[in-house]
Parts: C-alpha cells; structure tokens; sequence
C-alpha cells in the first residue's frame, strides 16, 4: 500500500491550488477549494497514519483512499458524518432509538450507544483564506463538535486536525491569474490566537468532563508561500521565522503533528484495551 506523507499532501495542496490561479483566476481556486479536493488529501494523511500506527484499514471509514463511507454518528445534539473514524474489531453495530430529549429524540441510531462511544473520530479541517475573519465562527463550531459527542459519549476519543495558512494569496493578483502572497500585518499574533484557543480544547484528560476538549488536537501551520511548503512543528521554527512572540507564552509543542496519531492511540488502548484495532 502506497502511503501518502504529509509533506507530499501540502506540496499536492500547493501545487493544485496555483495550477488553478493560473488558469481560472480566483473563481479557479475557490471552485477548486469548493470540490474539497485539497482538504481531502489531509484526510488521507490521516488514516495513512494511522495505518503506519499499525491500524487494520480494514477498520477504517472512510477506507483509505476513499471519499464515501463517513459514518453518520449520533451525539447529544445531532448526528454528523465523522470525516475519519476508525471502529473496534470487537463490537458490532446495534440498532436503538433515541429517548434522550432534543432534536434526536426518537430517531434510530443505526450503530447505538456502544459502537459510537467505542469509535476512535478524528475531524479535518482546514483553513487556506480569511482565517481572521471567520476565526470566531470556525473555533465555535470546533469545540461544538467535541461537545456534541462527549455528552452523549463521554469516554469516546476524538480527535481535531486543522490546518491553517501561514500567508494567504492575493485576490488582486489572482484575478490576474498571477500567483502572490499578501504580506498581513500581525501575522505571529494571529498564529499566536490561534495556538493558545487550540490548546485550550486539547488533551482531554477524564472521561467525566471537560466535554468541549478533544483528545488530542493537532493544529497544522504551513508557509505555503515557500517553494516547498514548511510545516511548523516547534516553537523554536515558528519564532525563527517571526511567526510567534518571542516572549509569547503560547506552544505548539503538544499541537504539532508528528505524535498526534499516536497520542490518540495511547489514550484509546488506556480507556478501552489493547488490540481493538487490529
């Protein structure tokens, strides 16, 4: 099985979004972003790491290298296809209806209580324009997510993969099929907001609140500006290259990537056994 790295996905991310300006313009990269085919590739990443972490792909949903196939999993609030979930080799989907009072109530839940609360999910998102604008809406949406899971489930483990854009392209150019980069203003404060609201909803460590944190969470930063995209993963890079104060107490020292799957799976096998995912 040919595996897809991370470093490869940003470079396709890079290399399909400016192939995009340069024959359609800005209609050529939204219409692109619209398709999801970007986004996508990081949910490749993400279940290529986890079968590098000696996870079954015959356990995951989607499969690898497939779109269809999100499981649709009922939280407290609502049901919502989970962008990549892997379930366990011991415990099989059992149809009940929900008697929880909201929105659900009443409605079946085609998988039940078990099979839910013993999925591993992990969400992906990603972020490649006006990360400031919609910083607010985005971040409520994310810790919603958690939450909705959690109150239903609360020993479930979840996961967050958000990529953000270190620079964003130029409408102006791009109207001109030109590929450049805006030179924002603030932009090691902003990454900064970023790292400490992130770290905020990660390492859920009970299993009996602080339902609105995830697991673990990874927060992906990358300069897509460079010729090869960076990826940032220590304080030491981001303030290097004047992305973080340098007096900011902010870290992405446990929102970087490299053990983000394999936290996961460590606080899976603590909470229910060893071996459900082979």
């Amino acid at each position: 099985m040919n595996l897809i790295t991370l470093q490869q996905a940003v470079n396709e991310i890079k290399k399909s979004i400016e192939a995009a300006i340069k024959k359609s313009g800005t209609e050529g990269k939204n219409n692109l972003i619209r398709s999801q085919k970007p986004i996508k590739l990081l949910h490749e990443v993400v279940k290529a790491e986890l079968i590098r972490n000696k996870v079954n792909p015959d356990l995951l949903n989607p499969p690898y290298e497939q779109s269809n196939g999100e499981l649709p999993l009922s939280g407290f609030f609502k049901k919502k296809d989970q962008d990549v979930c892997v379930t366990p080799n011991n415990v099989k989907q059992k149809k009940e209806i929900l008697n929880f009072q909201g929105i659900l109530y009443g409605q079946e839940d085609k998988y039940g209580f078990d099979l839910t609360e013993k999925s591993l999910s992990i969400n992906v998102r990603s972020q490649l324009s006006s990360s400031a604008k919609n910083f607010d809406t985005l971040y409520e949406r994310t810790f919603a997510e958690a939450l909705n899971l959690h109150l239903r489930c609360p020993k479930m483990v979840l996961g967050e993969f958000y990529m953000i854009a270190v620079n964003e392209y130029d409408s102006t150019s791009a109207n001109n099929k030109q590929i450049k980069y805006k030179n924002v203003k603030g932009v090691a404060k902003h990454i900064e907001k970023y790292l400490l609201s992130f770290a905020a909803v990660n390492n859920r460590a009970t299993t009996t609140g602080d339902h609105f944190k995830y697991e673990r969470v990874c927060l992906l930063i990358v300069d897509f500006s460079q010729r090869i995209p960076k990826v940032y993963n220590t304080d030491a890079e981001l303030k290097k290259d004047n992305l973080l104060p340098s007096n900011s107490i902010a870290t992405i020292q446990n929102l970087s990537f490299p053990n983000f799957i394999s936290d996961l799976l460590k606080i899976y096998s603590t909470r229910f056994g060893t071996g459900k995912f082979k």
